[in-house]
């Protein structure tokens, strides 16, 4: 965590809403769950507005979530920085022609599509998650912007596990995160 974080009166707050249910969705997983959060509307707004602080002045065109909980903090950072919100989706959840990206996961693997055409080449792009893992989940969603022609500028997730490494498969794209794992 940066100094600036660290100094943050809203980060112990927000760390302090997160939910860590043990063996979900399987045995050995410690699930951050982010939707104890979401019930404080003042701690989730600080959320929103920490990244909003951060991305305002970046020229971002383009705020990609990643399905689902990238969906919960993606749009309002969007609307707040004046940027477009490009949803990417699990398989067959989109009409139309889409990029496919298959991927890893810390308890299996997976596949995000985004829809061809929703971004432009050298569109400046942000990708929003709730939560850096073992880093399957943000390289793929790269991957589709770069592959779109996107130039991703930062990744941006409320929470880390840095015992995980997640940030090491980012080929030293930057990740801003909020808290790390309890």
């Amino acid at each position: 965590m940066s100094a600036l974080k660290a100094d943050d009166p809203r980060i112990p707050a927000i760390q302090s809403r997160i939910r860590v249910v043990p063996n979900f969705p399987k045995p050995g997983i410690m699930f951050q769950d982010i939707t104890t959060l979401l019930l404080d509307p003042k701690v989730f707004k600080d959320t929103i507005d920490l990244f909003v602080e951060r991305y305002k002045s970046k020229n971002i065109s383009v705020v990609a979530g990643v399905e689902a909980r990238g969906f919960i903090f993606g749009p309002p950072i969007a609307l707040a920085i004046g940027a477009k919100f490009v949803p990417l989706r699990k398989p067959k959840k989109l009409p139309g022609k889409v990029f496919r990206q298959e991927y890893d996961l810390e308890y299996g693997s997976d596949c995000l599509e985004m829809h061809v055409g929703a971004v432009a080449p050298g569109e400046r792009a942000l990708v929003v998650d709730d939560l850096i893992a073992t880093g399957g989940t943000l390289c793929a969603a790269m991957n589709l912007l770069e592959r779109a022609g996107a130039e991703v500028l930062e990744c941006a997730c409320v929470i880390e596990i840095p015992a995980l490494k997640g940030r090491e498969r980012l080929n030293g794209k930057p990740v801003y995160v909020l808290v790390d794992s309890q």
